[in-house]
């Protein structure tokens, strides 16, 4: 089995890519490309050193030791939205699966800089669906990010598949509502089964620095100033990084069919956003536990054993108060729900900044 992973040197790329390594050692058939362009839009050596991890990760854990790194995993540098490089790759390449993780992620920078989502969330996505309708024989499974801030400026809580997403209120959350929907053409005309993922705030060991958790300790530990939005009064269904990739693996293995019971349940006359009549998936992947903001923070106080500088501003223009996913189609199709507490998944980023940092 080959496995194309986009966006390979990203936060949630390396974990889903070191967790199937592991889970595949010994089976001599199991093969993962990944692709990342490595662009700056945060430091580059973060991403470099997550590839490393990769590797080493590979070579501590496999147990097959007729299969060298290089056999298991190949890293090929380049943009998905560069069609000569994705049309060489699919190419060059045959696939089963295709997870694609590579987007313009934030939703405070479509503001400063909109082109780089259209780019990569709009372009870049056609780019990965012409690659897998010419490979439509092969593909089983087309695994894709999509985002809790799709949902917008929908109040009802907690947010449901099943609810109505079309008043997003930032270009990224447009954007990745966009790829729910240009997937649902490529599952309707060309057969491709293809699963969305909306992802509700990932944290965890290697995140992004632009997230709260790694600003916030960041700020600490140097005794400088956090922002804190919409003065404190907010809540997140914070999802810890282990959660995510199991619930990826666990949807990887499930793909849509034209047997499924979604499919023989649907009603054109009054259709479910979640489901279609084509092989076609929308799931939330979230802690369902809210958390609020203020109670993250002491959460990340109690491990630093540091109180915070806080600066209370107001809510960010294209970001929303509240967060809560309701995961009972997840939990339906894999068996899985993701359950880690905000006080062990801290614990766990926080002993891995101080080791990384060295601080």
């Amino acid at each position: 089995m080959k496995i194309l992973i986009t966006g390979i040197a990203g936060f949630i790329g390396m974990s889903v890519a070191i967790k199937l390594l592991q889970q595949n050692a010994e089976n001599d058939n199991f093969y993962i490309v990944g692709i990342d362009n490595l662009n700056d839009y945060y430091d580059v050596n973060l991403k470099l050193d997550r590839l490393k991890n990769i590797q080493q990760q590979l070579g501590d854990k496999s147990k097959n030791k007729s299969k060298n790194k290089s056999e298991k995993f190949t890293f090929i540098k380049g943009d998905i939205s560069d069609n000569l490089f994705m049309q060489n790759l699919f190419n060059e390449h045959t696939f089963d699966a295709v997870i694609n993780l590579a987007a313009q992620a934030g939703v405070r920078y479509s503001l400063q800089n909109p082109n780089s989502y259209i780019q990569s969330n709009i372009v870049g996505f056609t780019n990965i669906l012409e690659g897998c309708r010419k490979q439509i024989k092969n593909i089983k499974h087309l695994v894709y990010a999509s985002s809790s801030s799709v949902y917008g400026g929908n109040t009802k809580m907690p947010f449901s598949e099943h609810d109505n997403v079309d008043h997003p209120v930032s270009l990224y959350a447009a954007t990745k509502k966009s790829n729910e929907l240009m997937a649902h053409t490529y599952s309707h005309l060309f057969g491709l089964p293809t699963t969305g993922l909306r992802f509700f705030t990932v944290y965890g060991e290697w995140g992004r620095p632009d997230m709260a958790l790694f600003l916030f300790t960041k700020a600490i530990i140097n005794d400088e100033e956090i922002k804190v939005f919409n003065n404190g009064n907010m809540q997140r269904d914070f999802t810890y990084i282990d959660d995510i990739v199991l619930g990826i693996i666990g949807v990887l293995n499930n793909p849509p069919n034209v047997d499924s019971n979604d499919i023989k349940i649907f009603d054109a006359n009054n259709p479910d956003p979640a489901i279609s009549k084509a092989p076609y998936r929308i799931l939330n992947i979230g802690n369902s536990h809210p958390v609020q903001l203020m109670e993250y923070i002491k959460a990340i106080e109690n491990c630093l054993h540091k109180t915070a500088k806080k600066q209370f501003l107001p809510l960010q223009m294209g970001d929303v108060a509240n967060t809560y996913a309701d995961t009972t189609l997840l939990n339906n199709l894999t068996g899985f729900k993701p359950n880690t507490p905000v006080s062990v998944g801290v614990e766990k980023f926080i002993k891995w900044y101080r080791n990384y940092y060295a601080v």
